[in-house]
């Protein structure tokens, strides 16, 4: 008889991938405390050594996990923050966590809990805090380019990055309203603030009202005449000036791209390099648990 598909012998990496999205969604149910290597391999269907084989124990698969989720949520955020205009930018990281959330929920869980000590840098203290630096260096220019204090900028990093994720913990449950509603009154208040508020704001914030109050059908005065006029030239006038700005936005915009692209180049460089400790820290507890292997079950 054929031997069931689900019985065949998988590859080591098929096997590494089975178990590390087995522990991701009982990480992600009962917390790593609440998790034991017996249920990850029990769900397996293996048996305690073949996961101490790939990962050296709990600590190891639970910081793969945790990596793999920050790692993914980071490329998210750092594709949304490589947009030319600020509040594009804004946007799209919004959009960005909260499609993280919608589409991989059992890993922000597992990120917002309270990460074990195993995890080293796998919190989401920690995570808030790498979005955070690259936001900071978004806001570092828009406040030179406006005049504010750069320095500031790293708390209100802090501010911007806490409102969004906090957000994120709420809307994990509720999923009411749509992400992008969401997104877009997360914008509302973070670009206009709470005496500004637009009360129907949509995601599409760079759009201006364009439409014109039409003319009455009755007779019009000449100091109505006058007024409309002003009212013409004045409206022409800020036109005029709003094109300015955009004009000096987009060169701005331009060379910030240029060094958002070196910065992206420098973070990539920093992602292969901590996927390598990783790997190199995988490589060790797999070594040390095949060691206490041979001494609990000599030859």
């Amino acid at each position: 008889m054929t031997e069931p598909r689900s019985r065949r012998r998988m590859s080591g990496s098929e096997r590494r991938e089975q178990l590390i999205r087995i522990s991701r969604t009982l990480f992600a149910e009962k917390g790593f405390d609440g998790t034991s290597i017996e249920e990850i391999a029990a769900t397996a269907q293996v048996s305690k050594p073949v996961v101490y084989e790939h990962f050296g124990g709990k600590e190891g698969v639970y910081a793969v996990v945790v990596d793999r989720e920050m790692q993914k949520l980071l490329g998210m955020i750092t594709e949304a923050l490589a947009a030319s205009h600020s509040l594009v930018k804004l946007e799209r990281a919004a959009l960005a966590l909260l499609q993280y959330i919608e589409e991989s929920s059992e890993g922000f869980r597992i990120l917002v809990r309270d990460s074990h000590a195993a995890s080293g840098t796998g919190t989401f203290a920690s995570l808030i805090s790498e979005i955070a630096s690259q936001v900071e260096d978004v806001l570092a220019d828009e406040f030179a380019a406006r005049g504010y204090d750069p320095k500031l900028a790293p708390m209100y990093a802090q501010m911007l990055v806490g409102m969004v994720a906090l957000t994120g913990q709420w809307w994990l449950d509720v999923r009411k309203p749509g992400r992008e509603e969401v997104a877009a009154h997360l914008v509302n208040l973070a670009w206009n603030g709470l005496t500004g508020l637009n009360p129907n704001p949509s995601i599409t914030a760079m759009t201006r009202e364009q439409s014109a109050v039409p003319a009455k059908p009755r007779t019009t005065s000449e100091k109505e005449l006058r007024e409309l006029e002003k009212a013409r030239e004045k409206e022409l006038k800020e036109a005029e000036k709003a094109r300015q700005r955009e004009l000096k936005e987009a060169e701005k915009a331009r060379v910030r791209e240029l060094k958002e692209r070196e910065r992206l180049l420098k973070e990539a460089e920093k992602a292969r390099e901590r996927e390598e400790k990783i790997r190199q820290r995988e490589a060790r507890l797999a070594e040390r648990a095949a060691r206490l292997e041979q001494v609990d079950h000599p030859e």
